[in-house]
């Protein structure tokens, strides 16, 4: 199966780490198409001196790359491709893989793209690329290994080519460059991928092939369906249903409307939960039980279990689905790895589940704290799992080893929704980024978890793909429930999801090979979490 997914914006240290995820886990395919932000990227060979200013004093970064080849240039305007496949071995090579014939077949591909565009192109044998007589217009660089592609092309359909001043682009001093544009080829990235995708499902996707987009703002809406949606959910923020409405999504139910009889959970509070209430209440610590208005409280807490929410009751962020506060955050109060420690300890639990609050203003993205409050719940609690769900910390890599380092028993990283609805759900965040924190995860050796939220707008098909790429990057417990609106203020309920959905959906996603799925209308994100890592233990 291939799968392609046009990701839009994606930073460069994102996107390779989703490659090598996709690498190492993946049994299917992958083709990965996207634009960088300003980045210039080095070879295994390639020669420092040909990288001519320092790339911050033009707003780029600088990044070593386990590709071959020189320094090449990626930003916006350029089209990237990352081919992530079996590559067919070469007759007499001792089974390794054909290099040179792999390279060509990239090279036909771009060519064959642009021939469909109206532009004639060619490659030259001793200088990898694509080419309109003497001026590069494509890069392709690429890495083998155990018969597994990596990289791929950089197709310039419209960037700013002065940044290319900047570098001897590929170490070759005696060729230009040149992009469609410059051409005189005016397609559209859209057109350009769709262009892509077309020859790419043809050359790689005989056994088949899917592809989920995601949204990518072009400022051509229909302002008549944003309006219609706005007045159907009137007291939503239009930011919101705007959102929705650019996604594909201009309907769904009023907050008046009646939750069907699966989705009634019984709100009981016994004296056990009362004592974990006033256990909270006298630490002064925040349960996400309670501030997300999880339904699933009294259950969970009845089974001597809650979910504790550091780095202070304030988000950063404002995903449309969550009822977490988002006014400016506090400083961090040093004394809260202990206080939740001393809980743990109080409460006797087993299996302790911390998360946080998006903490966008902190250096490290809050993700010191997490360590040390992993570190106080072992001294304090010897024995006693610990499962971390963290934000993504901008992707930083530091921020992120930090919490790698901790060694937490489960770390879990939600991805929420599917890729075309990112944008309206969680705009501050990204379905690339989140797969690649949860693929840099799997690689420092942690058992990994993710979750999704149905019911905003997403087709079960959609659904279908998302845990294709989440078990394409080796995630092992999954997550899936039903959307409930906080408030009107708040993203609206498309669809109420059967439960027969779900069922299907935990089947599907163990027949993929994921280890354990919960899936039902009532699972959120820390449903069940000591049973579901047992499971995979």
């Amino acid at each position: 199966m291939l799968r392609v997914r046009w990701l839009g914006k994606v930073a460069y240290q994102d996107a390779h780490a989703l490659q090598r995820g996709l690498f190492e886990h993946s049994a299917d395919d992958h083709l990965l198409l996207l634009e960088h932000p300003h980045v210039y990227t080095l070879g295994v060979r390639a020669d420092l001196a040909n990288v001519l200013v320092p790339p911050a004093s033009v707003g780029a970064e600088l990044v070593r790359a386990d590709r071959g080849g020189d320094v090449t240039y990626h930003g916006p305007g350029q089209l990237v491709g990352y081919p992530i496949l079996t590559v067919p071995t070469r007759k007499g090579n001792g089974g390794m893989a054909d290099t040179v014939g792999y390279v060509r077949s990239v090279e036909q591909l771009v060519i064959d793209v642009l021939a469909d565009l109206g532009l004639a192109a060619q490659r030259f044998d001793r200088c990898p690329g694509v080419w309109v007589d003497d001026r590069k217009v494509a890069a392709v660089g690429v890495r083998l290994s155990r018969g597994r592609s990596m990289h791929g092309f950089a197709l310039n359909v419209d960037p700013d080519m002065a940044m290319f001043d900047h570098i001897v682009p590929c170490g070759i001093k005696d060729k230009g460059l040149t992009s469609l544009r410059a051409e005189g080829i005016a397609a559209s990235m859209a057109e350009v991928v769709d262009a892509v995708v077309a020859r790419a499902t043809e050359r790689w996707g005989s056994a088949g092939w899917d592809r989920q987009d995601e949204t990518t703002r072009t400022g051509d809406e229909s302002w008549t369906d944003v309006s219609t949606f706005h007045r159907q959910f009137e007291g939503t923020p239009v930011r919101l249903t705007s959102r929705l409405a650019k996604a594909g999504v201009t309907g769904g139910l009023t907050i008046s409307e009646r939750k069907p009889e699966w989705l009634r959970a019984p709100l009981r509070m016994d004296a056990e939960q009362r004592r974990l209430q006033k256990t909270m209440r006298e630490l002064e610590l925040v349960t996400v039980c309670e501030e997300a208005g999880c339904p699933n409280l009294s259950e969970c807490w009845s089974d001597g279990t809650a979910t504790f929410m550091i780095n202070g009751e304030r988000c950063t962020r404002a995903c449309g689905f969550c009822l977490v506060d988002t006014q400016h955050p506090l400083p961090l109060a040093d004394d809260e790895p202990e206080r939740v420690a001393e809980a743990v300890a109080r409460m006797g639990l087993t299996h302790a589940v911390v998360t946080a609050v998006a903490r966008d203003d902190l250096d490290d993205g809050g993700a010191g704290a997490f360590a040390a409050t992993i570190e106080a719940i072992r001294r304090r609690r010897p024995g006693c799992a610990v499962e971390v769900l963290i934000p993504d910390c901008k992707g930083d890599v530091a921020s992120l080893d930090t919490l790698f380092a901790a060694r937490p028993d489960v770390l879990n990283h939600n991805l929420e929704t599917v890729l075309r609805l990112q944008r309206a759900v969680r705009p501050s965040a990204g379905y690339a980024r989140s797969l690649a924190v949860l693929a840099r995860a799997k690689a420092a050796g942690l058992t990994t978890k993710s979750g999704l939220i149905l019911g905003m707008g997403e087709t079960d098909d959609e659904v279908f793909a998302a845990l294709a790429d989440l078990r394409g990057v080796g995630v092992d417990i999954v997550t899936i429930g039903q959307y409930l609106r906080p408030t009107a203020k708040h993203l609206p309920v498309s669809r109420w999801v059967e439960p027969a959905t779900f069922d299907a959906l935990k089947a599907a996603g163990e027949a993929m090979g994921i280890p354990h799925v919960e899936a039902s209308p009532l699972t959120r994100s820390s449903y069940h979490a000591k049973q579901a890592a047992a499971a995979t233990a």
